[in-house]
C-alpha cells in the first residue's frame, strides 16, 4: 500500500440536544503518505479534530472507510479490543494539553507510557532515554513538568510518542498553547523526526504560520476538504 492511511467518503454526524444533526464531516477523501508531515488546517469547527480522531481510531465515522497500511484493513470495522491494540502499538498521540503526570520526571513519564507495551524494563529505560535525547532533553530528563517550560513539556509529550516506535504520530493542535518561537521550535522538531527518523506525522492546526514546515496541507472548511497544497521542503544539509 503506497499510503499509510486512506480515508474514503468519511462522514461524521453528531446528534445534538434539540434533535437536530450536525454534519461535522461530509464525504472526506484523503491519503496520508509515509514519512511525511501532513497538516489538517482549519478554523475551529471546521472538522479537523473530528477527522484526526477518526484517522487515529479514537472515534468511528458515521459512514465511510479508513484503511491503515493495508487496503483490506478497514479500521472502522474493528472491534474495540483490536482498535486498542492498534493505538497501543502502531499509533501514538500528542495532544494540545500535554497530559504529563505532574509528580513524575520527564524520564518517568516516558517510561511509564512504555509499560503499556509490556516491553522488558531494560528496553523501556533505553527507549525512554533515547527518545528524550532525540528531542533535546537529555539534560532535563530528571525534571518534573512544573520545573519545565511549556515548550519543554511538549517535547516530553513528543518523546513519549516517539518512544513506542509507532508507524504514525497524530498531534492535535500541539502548538496552540505555545508562543510563536516555541511553536516554531516544535514544528522544527517534527520536521527533523520526519526527515531523520522516517516518521509519519499528522497534525492539526489553525495557525497559518506553521504551514511552511509541512509536506502537504489539507484545508478543511465546514466538514469538507477545500484545498490541498503540497510544499517542496528543502532540508538543511547542516541540520
Amino acid at each position: 500500500m503506497e499510503n499509510i492511511i486512506e480515508a474514503r467518503n468519511v462522514c461524521r454526524d453528531f446528534n445534538i440536544g434539540d434533535g437536530s444533526t450536525v454534519h461535522a464531516l461530509k464525504g472526506i477523501n484523503l491519503e496520508i503518505k509515509p514519512h511525511k508531515l501532513s497538516v489538517l488546517r482549519g478554523r475551529s469547527g471546521s472538522g479537523k479534530t473530528t477527522l484526526i480522531n477518526i484517522l487515529g481510531a479514537l472515534d468511528k465515522p458515521t459512514s465511510g472507510e479508513v484503511f491503515f497500511l493495508d487496503k483490506e484493513n478497514d479500521i472502522t470495522k474493528l472491534g474495540e479490543p483490536a482498535r486498542d491494540r492498534l493505538r497501543r502499538y502502531d499509533m501514538a498521540f500528542v495532544f494540545q494539553s500535554v497530559a504529563l503526570i505532574s509528580t513524575m520526571t520527564a524520564f518517568e513519564n516516558v517510561e511509564f507510557a512504555l509499560r503499556m507495551t509490556k516491553l522488558p524494563y531494560k528496553e523501556r529505560v533505553g527507549r525512554a532515554k533515547q527518545s528524550l535525547v532525540q528531542v533535546g532533553l537529555e539534560k532535563r530528563m530528571h525534571h518534573r513538568p512544573g520545573e519545565m517550560s511549556g515548550g519543554e513539556q511538549q517535547r516530553v509529550a513528543i518523546a513519549r510518542a516517539v518512544a513506542v516506535a509507532p508507524k504514525i504520530i497524530f498531534a492535535d493542535e500541539p502548538t496552540a498553547e505555545l508562543d510563536s518561537p516555541t511553536g516554531f521550535a516544535v514544528m522544527k522538531l517534527f520536521r527533523e523526526l520526519v526527515t531523520q527518523n522516517d516518521l509519519t506525522i499528522v497534525m492539526t492546526t489553525h495557525d497559518t504560520s506553521m504551514m511552511e514546515c509541512a509536506d502537504i496541507v489539507y484545508t478543511l472548511e465546514d466538514g469538507v476538504i477545500s484545498d490541498v497544497t503540497e510544499n517542496e521542503i528543502k532540508e538543511d544539509a547542516d541540520a
